[in-house]
């Protein structure tokens, strides 16, 4: 009978050392041994999964599939004979975060100490980043995403809502003034995104403060500074550059110390920003997935942070 679990390790081995040789000292066997069992998997499945050079080995299509869910499955193994082992089912082993920059920066790395103290068994591998990610293609365990969510084939868990709130520096306004109007910002410097056209043109009341029966108008903008990520958005308002629109999760220090200032706030119609933990759902969940997507949800929900400045 083919050991495929033991294949599946030997492979991933292979890959993530960078060559047949050094996985054969990780696992105790020679170099020739290591070659033909992935010659023999190649045969058995019918595709080449690894092209071979003197000094590397570069991954086919097919093998990066493969990759990706052997190293998984390899995982899970280690996983359970270590909790059996232990006795305890104490979350371990590598756990891969892709997160939006501003929360990951202002809410997720400041609880990591604490998260890592509680659970000194897993490797976090953290990676920010502003763009959407397919979880399978970049190899995350789980996502942190802001807005919307799109693909129903993951399992989500909400984190926060945070309310968007337009902000400037008070040098900027101490140049330009401050609106009174929305249609006033048509003689401002309005910061924007680069990736979505629809942000620019940013919504609010019809009539200041108006409670119930909400009427919402968007309001052309436009400026001289667009940018990939929220990040660099508040940076720039900091520095005097021009007016902003973002989460409270991402400035509400910034409103607290007053380094920014909110305005148009009669306009603002309240809209939210939904931030969620997405991954992977199937019937046996790594328990170290579930352990940082519950740690997540609880500190946030329990403790005084930018995030809670909804």
């Amino acid at each position: 009978m083919v050991n495929r679990a033991g294949e599946m390790e030997v492979f991933v081995r292979a890959v993530e050392l960078g060559s047949f040789s050094a996985a054969a000292r990780n696992l105790q066997l020679t170099p020739s041994a290591i070659s033909k069992l992935i010659t023999r998997m190649e045969d058995r499945l019918g595709v080449r999964l690894v092209l071979r050079s003197t000094r590397s080995l570069q991954l086919t299509p097919e093998g990066e599939a493969l990759f990706d869910r052997a190293s998984r499955i390899v995982g899970d193994i280690e996983e359970a004979e270590r909790t059996v082992s232990s006795g305890a089912d104490q979350p371990r082993g590598p756990l891969r975060v892709n997160a939006n920059i501003p929360f990951a920066t202002h809410c997720v790395i400041p609880l990591v100490p604490a998260f890592l103290a509680r659970y000194p068994g897993v490797t976090l591998d953290l990676s920010l980043t502003d763009f959407m990610v397919d979880l399978v293609g970049e190899r995350a365990d789980v996502a942190i995403r802001t807005g919307a969510l799109r693909d129903s084939s993951l399992k989500a868990r909400k984190l926060i809502e945070s309310r968007r709130v337009v902000a400037a520096a008070p040098a900027y306004l101490a140049r330009h003034g401050v609106p009174e109007t929305p249609d006033e910002l048509a003689r401002h410097n309005c910061q924007n995104f680069n990736f979505r056209r629809s942000l620019d043109e940013w919504p609010f009341l019809e009539t200041p403060g108006e409670a119930t029966a909400k009427t919402i108008r968007t309001i052309p903008v436009t400026g001289n500074m667009k940018a990939n990520n929220g990040e660099t958005m508040r940076l720039l308002a900091l520095a005097g550059v021009g007016i902003v629109r973002l989460s409270r999760f991402h400035v509400g220090g910034d409103l607290a110390e007053g380094r920014l200032v909110p305005v148009l706030e009669d306009y603002n119609p309240g809209d939210v920003e939904p931030v969620h933990a997405v991954y992977i759902g199937h019937e046996h969940l790594s328990n170290r997935i579930r352990a940082f997507v519950d740690f997540l949800a609880e500190q946030l929900a329990s403790r005084p942070h930018p995030a809670a400045a909804l």
